[in-house]
Formats: C-alpha cells, structure tokens, sequence
C-alpha cells in the first residue's frame, strides 16, 4: 500500500514516523510507553505501562476496575488475549427479577449489581509473564507516580467528567474519589488519586495477586456486600483471562483480525465480507453512495451480532457460519443501493450506547505490535469506587440480557456480550497495523469505516482517522459528524436514512489510535496515528 499523505480533511496532526511508537488518548499514558522502550523494555512492557497510566489519566473511560482484550504480533505469530470479566455466582435471571421486578430486561446500568469480575489487571499481568522484558513492578511506576503526584486534567476528558455527575454523584464511593471539591475537577486543575496509587503499589509488589486473591479483593468484596452487591473473594479468586485465537477475514488482499466472542468484533468482519461485494474504490469516499453502502452493510452485520453473539460457550451458531462469504453474499443482496432498510437478522445455517474506554497500540523496532483496549463501559463504569484503592468497578454487567431464550442471558461465571475489540490487520500471514476505535458500538463501525478509507481508497492512518464519520443507533436512525459534506447528508436523508448532525465527537464517533508497518526492507518501521477527538497523540523514537 501507497499512501498519498495529503488530507483533505481539518486536523491539527499530522503522521508520526519513527521505529518506535507508543500511541494512546492522553499524553502521560504515551510517554508512560516511551519510558519503558528507552529503559530497554519491548512493546508489550510499552502498551502495559500506558495501560496503567491510563487508568489514572482517563478515568472516565477506564479504570482498576476495568475489563480489557489485546492482539499481539510477538515478531513471528499472532496471539488473542480475553481479559474481560465474569459473572458474580450468585448471578441469575431470577435474582435479578426478584430486585428489579419481572419485566426487566436486563441488570441495571449502575450499581453494584452491574459489575462483573475486573480483568485488566490480570491481562497486565498474563502479558507481562509471556511475553515483557522488564520486570513487572517497573512498568507500574509511571502509574503510581502520576497518581500520587497528580496531573492538570485535559479538555476532552474533563468535559466526560463533568457530564455524568447528576447520575452517578450518589454512588458508593464515587464522590470521594472523583469530586475532590465537590465537583469535576476543571480543565488545567490538579487531579490526584492517592488510593489507586496505593492499589497500584500493591499489584506491581505481588505481580496482580493482591488484585485477586489478597487484601484488595478482599476489599471490594465487603465494598460490594456494604452495598448490596453480591461480588465475592471467590469470584475474585476464580477469574482468569485467557490465551485465545483471533478470528479472521479477508478484504481487498488483506486480513482482519478480531478477538473471538463474547466481543462484537466479528460486526466489524462481516460488514467487510458485505462490501467485498461492491466496488467501493469507484465511489467517492465522501460521496453518498459509499456512505449508503457502509451504512447498509454495517446495520445488517449488527443485526446478527446482536441476535447470535454471546459468550463462545453459549452461541448456536459458530463464527464460521456468520463469516461465511456466501452467507454475507446473500445479505449484500438485500441491500438496495436507493433506500435505507432496518434489518433483522439472517439465518446464517441454511443499541446506541456512550462508552468508556481507552484504546492504546505500541509497536518496537524488533517488529513487535500490540493493540489493546481497556474499558469501564459506560462512562465511569458502575460508578461505584472501592475508597481504600480506588477500585473504579466497570458495569459490564449490563450488557447481559435476563431472556432465558437468548444467547446472552446471565449465568454465574459467565461472560456478557462485550463492546471493546482491538484490531490488527495482517498481509500475507505478516504484520501490517494494529489499530482500534473506543465507543461503545461505534468501534465495528469506526474499523469498518477507517479500513474502506485505507484500503480501498489509499488514505493514509492519519487521514483516515480525521475523516468524518457516521454512527449507526437503531432502526434508520443515524448520527453523522458535523464534517460531513453537506450534500452528502442532504442525499443520505433522501434515502431515507434518520440522521441527526451533531457536533460530540468524544464516543458518538469513537476515536482511534494507528500503527501502521512501512515496508522499508532495510529496517522495522511505523507510521501512527492519533485521533484528534480525544486528548491523546503518538510519540515515538
């Protein structure tokens, strides 16, 4: 691939190129990276430092108490990495009815009976032990340092801070720790979080075994039982994250890989597996027809992610099945090139949510590339916070259903349908980018709308993530980036498409982190992104 580097579009960023790349949303977790490759670290002891770090810098989006996933290229194979949390084992549909009634649908958004078992730390620790070079208590540093001392809080991120505070002021432990003044800290103001740092020296002394099976499980299980939770040392001490292989599909010469289910990363493959069937390179890419496309292509792959996808151990139906390319050949049929459709799902064998999450990728001049998100889910989780370690618990929990006849429906021990997917993109079995997009839906649709740019339409990374976007919600219901041509909305309303322009880009468009390998033969190297909807950038050496 031949990039032209000249965008069309407004941006304040141009490409990073260097043989060493750290890119995350905030400044301090990609510095946090760089530090561990000037100390002699790799790409993974890079990507779990800024993970660290971004727990505390970001901790609208993320937390100790998060979920997370990674994709790996270790220089010579590709490897999966599930971190995402399970249920409590008390967790059933009837406990939930018995407390919140027997119409409902699902656990609630907030609370203690949102959260499911945290596993970004143990995903730190299970990357570390396989595949870092320093020792594990090094790559906390940057962390506890930033907690401790504290940070001046940046502008996008102190505008997600303030948003929620009506809802979740209320919540265990929420206030303590994230209303210092009684309020969201302004933008320029110090923010310190002195109990996650004394949470953070406890991991980075026992290498995670605190987190789960000592003195800050034991925490926030009393936490959770103070509150009516029914989280336990047990269901701490059962969690594991697990070594998996990622999916893939091929389009236009390259490969897209995905972490398997219970995540919605297939959404992505099969909208591609869709839009194989067209030739999009002969659209304008900020035309009405390749939006109408992408758009119909994406609202059918959702339609049976939502109705199929759930934990691998509960799904009817496999991933080849809804990967298949004459399956996806017959749903490209059902698209009308004129007029926006609301689709249901297929037979592949004969919600518009705002996230929280942190996407980060590295990448070492030894070839070494890791893509690896972490998540709260919605903004600031469950809202609840363990004060002796600022435990901010994600409410994963949530996206169960309590259906006994979906695929998804609560069990004890079990995973929910998950929204965070870490990218990377292969040619030929070799390594080409790992990437990502945060916000919640908007992710599948941020990879399927950045990948047609680059590879059907030669944009490089940076061009690409700055390029406008569109969201699909429901139904025909669409939000679309106030960059969007005007014409182009004009002709997408024409069509029957619902749109609504808005101007939030924070998680309504997703935001995107890139490394993407040159093909210089002489030697590893990286052009990168970052996304100017957040507060971050790419640096390297």
């Amino acid at each position: 691939m031949t990039f032209n580097f000249n965008n069309p579009y407004p941006s304040t960023r141009i490409p990073l190129f260097a043989r060493n790349v750290v890119s995350t949303s905030h400044p301090l977790g990609a510095q946090a990276g760089l530090k561990m490759l000037h100390s002699g670290g790799n790409a993974v002891d890079a990507a779990i430092a800024a993970a660290a770090a971004m727990t505390i810098c970001e901790p609208v989006s993320n937390g100790l108490g998060s979920d997370a996933f990674c994709i790996l290229w270790d220089g010579k194979a590709l490897h999966g990495l599930n971190a995402s949390g399970r249920a409590p084992s008390a967790w059933t549909p009837d406990y939930f009815r018995a407390k919140y009634g027997a119409d409902a649908a699902t656990p609630p958004k907030r609370g203690f009976d949102s959260v499911t078992v945290p596993g970004a730390v143990s995903a730190w620790v299970a990357l570390s032990e396989r595949f870092g070079k320093l020792p594990f208590s090094d790559l906390l540093q940057p962390a506890i340092e930033i907690a401790e001392r504290g940070y001046a809080v940046p502008p996008v991120v102190q505008g997600k801070w303030h948003a929620p505070i009506p809802e979740l002021q209320g919540l265990p432990g929420f206030a303590q720790s994230f209303l210092p003044r009684g309020r969201a800290p302004h933008v320029g103001e110090l923010f310190q979080f002195k109990t996650a740092g004394r949470a953070l020296r406890a991991i980075a002394a026992t290498k995670g075994e605190a987190f789960y099976q000592g003195e800050i499980a034991q925490a926030v299980a009393k936490f959770s039982s103070l509150n009516g939770g029914v989280l336990t040392a047990a269901d701490f001490a059962a969690h594991r994250a697990d070594w998996v292989q990622p999916i893939a599909k091929d389009y236009r010469g390259y490969t897209l890989h995905e972490i398997p289910p219970n995540g919605q990363g297939i959404a992505a493959q099969m909208a591609l597996g869709i839009l194989a069937n067209f030739d999009i390179a002969g659209l304008d890419p900020d035309g009405v027809d390749s939006q109408h496309l992408q758009i119909e292509a994406m609202k059918l792959a959702f339609a049976d992610v939502y109705r199929f996808v759930a934990d691998a151990s509960a799904m009817t139906l496999g991933v080849e099945e809804l990967l298949s390319s004459s399956y996806l050949a017959s749903r490209a049929k059902l698209i009308d090139r004129n007029r926006a459709q609301a689709f249901n799902a297929g037979s592949p064998d004969d919600a518009h949510r705002r996230g929280g999450t942190i996407y980060l990728t590295a990448a070492d001049e030894s070839g070494m590339m890791v893509s690896f998100i972490q998540s709260n889910y919605m903004g600031f989780g469950s809202g609840c916070v363990e004060p002796m370690f600022g435990i901010s618990l994600q409410n994963r929990g949530h996206g169960f259903s309590l259906n006994p006849a979906s695929p998804n429906v609560v069990a004890p021990g079990k995973r929910p349908f998950h929204t965070i997917i870490p990218a990377f993109l292969t040619q030929g079995g070799q390594p080409q980018m790992s990437f990502g997009v945060m916000g919640g839906n908007m992710q599948p649709q941020g990879h399927l709308q950045t990948l047609v740019r680059m590879l059907d339409y030669g944009q490089d990374p940076q061009t690409a993530c700055d390029a406008p976007r569109w969201r699909f919600n429901q139904g025909l219901a669409l939000n679309v980036e106030a960059g969007m041509p005007p014409a182009t909305v004009q002709a997408l309303r024409e069509r029957g498409h619902q749109m609504e322009v808005i101007n939030d880009s924070y998680q309504d468009f997703g935001a995107g982190q890139f490394i993407w390998r040159t093909n210089d033969p002489a030697s590893t190297g990286y052009v990168a992104a970052s996304d100017a909807r957040r507060d971050g950038q790419a640096v390297g050496f």
